[in-house]
């Protein structure tokens, strides 16, 4: 299936499409720390860029009573500080007038009716709504989607058709923020709302992990090069390790982390994905949905552990005073809106095994943390050692193995070690072959948000989770959970803040 957005995508600039069709994007929480961090300037640069077709409008809900020109101003400060495309407010009228706003409250049924009337008032057709809100304000913001008629179930699918005059079928899509859900049963219940208002196809749920570009690489790394797909099984590799690492604490988000933790936080969605796409099977066609089976097959090939089995694949911690980055680090306990005594984890390790012909006896280990020595997100293959009698006389220690980086970030880029001769003597050193995005491609790369919300625009889900994906990941996940529960629970770990993750523990 052609690709028409990456078809249009020059060293990672996106170039204009004479194709692209007017859309409203209306956003639900369009005055809170989401939409002014991420969404707004990626809309920007998609502006800036020719992405967004010039009849687009942006269209901002939230609760808070404001003008449009208040609205405006704030949408400017948000892009001034974040657009990748800012140069001197270039363009920025002309962008300015795309943006109106809605003051609503998303529990009043009057919301959806004023949203309703002003869309049928000159707004462009086609819509894609987006939650950049509370998780639990999902529900309620779908059921008054319903209650409207504002979903896409029941319709004709958007460009499916013609309606009388010639004009294409107009399509509605919803974009959904993670966390979806808090466990399987949730994600579960959440999937059958979404999908009682809006037709799959037409839901994007949203990881911004999936839009970084080392992360879309992983693909044409593993598939594209005849060199690496030959050696990426259990014959060759002994390990996989997958890290999402930060050094900042847990801030201001207490509220929300204090309830959700490492593994809801990180593991099961941004770990569980780079797990998939390091593990899946080549798909038959680059087709979202050829893509999106393979992902799923990995999730189904990890074993249904047992509580014994959870306990010793995994631990927990959870950070103690300290310093980071020469900066003093309070404990997690003393963060703003923690509980007392909670036992929340911030760091956690996990390790599974993808069951089929293809890996099966390969640990991948999954490991997150907060306020470590180091911020880094990056998978390790790690390839079995070869013989060492050959070099048992002159290696001082065990002949190293070959180990390929693959760095999403900071430094996107790939690192390949492998083992030579020392200039002037016999002794073997290691040597690295890297690549390094930001040298091949300077300031270009778009960003995350940019990448996705111009796929959700054209249609295409490949980087976006299926609704069986996102339960087959709880799964996992809450059996995980379910055995930190009660009397043998694992212990919690306490850590220094700034400390290196391979002192905190490993599975």
């Amino acid at each position: 299936m052609p690709d028409p957005l990456r078809d249009s995508v020059s060293c990672g600039v996106f170039m204009a499409r004479p194709d692209l069709e007017p859309v409203t994007i209306v956003i639900f929480g369009a005055s809170g720390d989401l939409a002014h961090r991420k969404i707004l300037p990626a809309l920007h640069s998609l502006h800036m860029s020719g992405v967004l077709h010039p009849e687009s409008r942006i269209l901002g809900i939230s609760r808070r009573p404001m003008a449009d020109s208040a609205f405006r101003e704030g949408l400017r400060s948000a892009c001034e500080k974040r657009s990748r495309s800012w140069s001197e407010g270039k363009g920025w009228d002309a962008f300015a007038a795309k943006a109106s706003y809605l003051a609503g409250d998303v529990e009043d049924p009057h919301t959806y009716e004023l949203l309703s009337r002003a869309l049928e008032s000159g707004f462009p057709r086609n819509v894609l709504f987006y939650l950049a809100m509370s998780p639990d304000q999902f529900p309620m913001t779908i059921a008054g989607m319903e209650k409207a008629g504002l979903g896409s179930a029941g319709r004709e699918p958007g460009g499916a058709g013609r309606e009388p005059g010639g004009a294409q079928v107009p399509w509605r899509r919803l974009v959904v923020e993670k966390p979806f859900g808090r466990d399987r049963a949730s994600a579960h219940g959440l999937n059958l709302l979404l999908t009682a208002v809006f037709r799959e196809s037409d839901i994007f749920r949203i990881d911004h992990y999936l839009g970084k570009e080392a992360v879309q690489n992983l693909l044409y790394f593993r598939f594209a090069n005849s060199i690496f797909e030959p050696l990426w099984n259990r014959n060759y590799i002994e390990r996989v390790e997958i890290d999402v690492l930060e050094q900042e604490g847990i801030g201001t988000r207490g509220g929300y982390y204090d309830g959700a933790g490492a593994v809801r936080d990180m593991v099961q969605n941004h770990l569980v994905q780079l797990l998939c796409l390091a593990a899946m099977e080549p798909p038959p066609s680059l087709d979202p949905e050829a893509i999106r089976d393979e992902k799923v097959k990995v999730l189904r090939s990890v074993p249904h552990y047992s509580a014994s089995g959870y306990l010793e694949r995994s631990m927990r911690g959870q950070y103690e005073a300290g310093h980071v980055g020469g900066a003093s680090q309070v404990a997690y306990l003393d963060e703003a809106k923690v509980r007392p005594g909670s036992t929340t984890e911030t760091f956690a390790s996990f390790r599974v095994e993808v069951d089929n012909w293809r890996f099966a006896g390969v640990p991948f280990v999954l490991r997150t943390g907060k306020a470590l020595d180091r911020s880094a997100s990056e998978i390790r293959v790690r390839f079995r050692r070869p013989p060492e009698t050959l070099f048992a006389g002159i290696c001082s220690e065990t002949l190293p193995s070959n180990a390929l980086i693959i760095r999403i970030q900071p430094e996107e880029g790939i690192w390949l070690g492998f083992n030579a001769k020392e200039p002037g003597s016999a002794e073997i050193e290691r040597n690295e072959l890297r690549f390094s995005y930001s040298k091949g491609h300077g300031e270009t790369l778009p960003e995350a948000y940019e990448r996705l919300l111009a796929d959700a625009l054209c249609g295409d889900s490949t980087l976006f989770i299926r609704a069986d994906e996102a339960e087959e990941s709880w799964r996992i996940v809450d059996g995980l959970l379910e055995s930190w529960k009660g009397e043998n629970a694992p212990p919690l770990l306490g850590y220094a803040a700034g400390s290196p993750a391979s002192e905190v523990g490993r599975a």
